[in-house]
C-alpha cells in the first residue's frame, strides 16, 4: 500500500563513481525519492562486483540510515548475461518483470524506472517499453556532475571510502534527477488524430480524442479543446468560464452584444472553410437582417425597435409607431401596394438603406446580400441534393467566399469595430492549441 518501488539496471558508476566521488544514478534517485523497495538488475559483470565487496547494498543501507528509514532489496541475477548490447533481449526480459512486479502492486503503489543506469540497451529497453504504454511507469533520469558522459573504472574499487568522500551526502546536494516524459505510441497517434480535427475546426472531436486520454498528456490544451468545441455552439457562457480558467486565449470581441454577431459570422466562414455549403446557405439569412438593421441604426439613426412591438418573439411593424413617419413614408413609395407591415423581413430594412443613405457603397452591399439572400432561402428550401460552391454560384450570383466578403464588409458599416486580423481568430486559436501540445505555450 502507497509504496514506492525503484527498478533499476545497475552501471558502471554504480553506486558511486569512482573518478568523481559523487552518486551514481541508482544511489542518486534513491537519495532523491526514497522508495520503499529497490529492485536490481544485474548482469554478469555488476554481479561480480556485488559478490566481491557487497557495494551496492552497502551504500543503500548507508543512505536509508542517514535518512531514517528502511528500503527492501530485490536482486534479478543475470549471471549468464555477457552480451549487454542485445536490445530485443532487455526489451522482453524488462517486460517480463514489470508485468510481474504489477500483478503485486496496488493502484496505490507507483514504479519509478532509472533510465540512466546500465548499458544503452538497457536503457532504451526501458523506454521504449514504456513508450508502448503497457504501464504506468515514471522514467527518471539522472545528469552526471559535470554534465558529460561518465568515465567507468573498477580497479581498486573501495566502497567505504568512495561513501565517506561523496559529496552528494551533504546536506545541500545538488538533485540532478529529471522525470521523463516519454509519450506511448498511443498517445502520439492520438495526437495526431487531435491535430488533424484541430486543422478542420472540429474541437468537440478533438476534444471527445483529447478525454480518452491520461491526463498528464492532455493537462496544458484539453481546457482549449473544449473551450473550442463550446465556441464553434456559440455557448458563450462556458466558454466564458474556459476562458478564466486557461488563461491562454481570449477572444478578440469580448462585448457580449458585439461578439454573438460577430462569432455568428465567424462560424460562417468556419463552414464555408469546412465547405458545408448547405449548412452555410442555411445560416446566412438571419445574420443579414442584423447586419442591416444595425447597419441602419448606425449610419442613419433608424432603430428599427422605434417603430415595432413584439408579438411573443417575433418582432412585427406597429402601425401606431410608423404612423406620420418619413419610414412609412418611404416603405409606402417603395411597394406599389403599400406597406403592409406584419414581421420586420431584411427586404424591408434594405428598402430603408436605399431610400435613406446617401453611401452608394453600403446600398450596394445591402442590395446585393438581400438579393443573394432570397436565391439563398429558396435554394436552401427547395433543394434536398448536395449543395456546391458552383450552386451557390449559379443560384445567387456570388461564390461562397464573395458572399463571406460581403458579410465581412457589411460589419464596417455598424458599431462592431473588426481589426482586419480577427477574422483569423479560429486559425490564431489553432496555433495556440497546437503549442500547448507541444509544450511551448
Amino acid at each position: 500500500m502507497n509504496q514506492k518501488i525503484l527498478f533499476s539496471p545497475v552501471g558502471g558508476t554504480d553506486p558511486i563513481s569512482s573518478t568523481n566521488c559523487r552518486d551514481g544514478s541508482l544511489l542518486h534517485i534513491c537519495r532523491v525519492y526514497q522508495p520503499h523497495k529497490v529492485i536490481l538488475y544485474m548482469s554478469r559483470e555488476m554481479l561480480e562486483n556485488h559478490e566481491k565487496d557487497n557495494r551496492y547494498l552497502y551504500c543503500l543501507d548507508r543512505l536509508a540510515k542517514n535518512q531514517g528509514r528502511e528500503m527492501v532489496y530485490e536482486i534479478i541475477r543475470r549471471p549468464e548475461l555477457t552480451k549487454v548490447h542485445e536490445f530485443d533481449y532487455f526489451y522482453q526480459d524488462f517486460r517480463g518483470i514489470i508485468e510481474a512486479l504489477f500483478g503485486q502492486m496496488d493502484e496505490t503503489d507507483s514504479l519509478l524506472l532509472n533510465i540512466s543506469s546500465g548499458t544503452p540497451a538497457m536503457k532504451s529497453g526501458l523506454a521504449v517499453l514504456q513508450t508502448m504504454g503497457e504501464f504506468p511507469c515514471t522514467l527518471v533520469q539522472v545528469a552526471t556532475p559535470e554534465k558529460r558522459i561518465n568515465e567507468h573504472i573498477h580497479r581498486g574499487y573501495d566502497v567505504e571510502t568512495l561513501w565517506e568522500l561523496n559529496e552528494d551526502n551533504q546536506p545541500d546536494f545538488e538533485n540532478r534527477c529529471k522525470e521523463i516524459r516519454c509519450p506511448t505510441l498511443s498517445a502520439i497517434k492520438n495526437e495526431e488524430i487531435i491535430k488533424k480535427h484541430i486543422a478542420v475546426y472540429d474541437y468537440q472531436a478533438a476534444y471527445e480524442v483529447a478525454k480518452t486520454m491520461p491526463a498528464v498528456y492532455t493537462v496544458a490544451y484539453i481546457d482549449l479543446l473544449e473551450m473550442g468545441a463550446y465556441r464553434i455552439l456559440l455557448n458563450f457562457g462556458e466558454v466564458d468560464k474556459l476562458l478564466k480558467r486557461q488563461k491562454l486565449y481570449n477572444l478578440p470581441i469580448r462585448s457580449s452584444d458585439s461578439r454573438k454577431y460577430f462569432e455568428y459570422a465567424l462560424n460562417l466562414n468556419v463552414k464555408l472553410q469546412r465547405k458545408e455549403y448547405a449548412d452555410f446557405v442555411r445560416a446566412v439569412t438571419p445574420l443579414i437582417v442584423d447586419l442591416l438593421e444595425m447597419a441602419l441604426k448606425k449610419q442613419e439613426k433608424i432603430d428599427v425597435n422605434d417603430y415595432c412591438y413584439k408579438d411573443n418573439t417575433i418582432r412585427k411593424w406597429s402601425r401606431g409607431k410608423l404612423d406620420g413617419t418619413a419610414v412609412l413614408e418611404k416603405l409606402n413609395e417603395a411597394y406599389s401596394v403599400g406597406f403592409s407591415y406584419g414581421p420586420v423581413y431584411s427586404d424591408h430594412l434594405n428598402t430603408l438603406i436605399q431610400e435613406f443613405s446617401s453611401d452608394a457603397r453600403l446600398k450596394t452591399l445591402a442590395d446585393n446580400l438581400r438579393k443573394m439572400e432570397i436565391s439563398i432561402r429558396n435554394l436552401a428550401a427547395h433543394n434536398i441534393v448536395s449543395i456546391t460552391d458552383e450552386k451557390i454560384k449559379n443560384e445567387t450570383g456570388f461564390t461562397g467566399k464573395q458572399i463571406m466578403d460581403m458579410i465581412k464588409s457589411m460589419f464596417s458599416y455598424t458599431d462592431i469595430l473588426v481589426k482586419k486580423e480577427y477574422w483569423n481568430s479560429y486559425d490564431d486559436m489553432n496555433e495556440v492549441i497546437l503549442k500547448a501540445m507541444e509544450g511551448k505555450a
